[in-house]
């Protein structure tokens, strides 16, 4: 998240995109104030599940996705991806919206993105518990890495998306 963050800030820096991490919401239980104007949260729970990671606007078009990573050198687990958020990004694409995850396979050093539609159908076929990365080879976007952006996720966004906004 933190390269994703990165990226989205150089993104808005240069009048490219409004993308933002959403907060999580958390309900703070207990609050310790040691001193004047110090006060530390030490009891809080997450109120409801959040929906995706990430969302906000890219050339004038509505963006909302998740983030995942796993260690795993030959799947990816499906039990990463919530139903809660499967049931939101399909509501994003009901609504017109642009809605994807960016999947990094950590121990490769490789990232994907992947249209959120896509990983929904695989993650509700058969009874396997994962995702072969053979199949992110296929159907996802490996991602540019750098220096600046630290993940070059626009331009897949571009291609995968918006290249076909232009020939209608």
């Amino acid at each position: 998240e933190e390269d994703i963050n990165d990226s989205n800030l150089y993104y808005r820096e240069r009048n490219r995109a409004l993308i933002y991490k959403k907060p999580t919401p958390v309900q703070v239980v207990r609050v310790d104030y040691p001193r004047r104007g110090k006060a530390k949260i030490v009891e809080a729970y997450y109120r409801t599940p959040s929906t995706t990671d990430y969302n906000g606007l890219y050339k004038g078009r509505y963006i909302d996705f998740e983030a995942k990573q796993t260690q795993n050198r030959t799947r990816f687990p499906k039990y990463l991806v919530q139903e809660h958020q499967i049931r939101h990004l399909e509501k994003v694409h009901e609504q017109g919206g642009i809605g994807f995850f960016i999947v990094r396979f950590t121990s490769l050093h490789e990232t994907y993105l992947v249209d959120a539609m896509e990983l929904i159908a695989a993650h509700a076929e058969g009874e396997a518990k994962s995702i072969p990365y053979a199949w992110f080879r296929t159907h996802g976007t490996l991602l540019k890495e750098g220096y600046c952006p630290r993940i070059d996720y626009l331009r897949a966004v571009d291609e995968k998306y918006l290249s076909q906004d232009s020939s209608k």
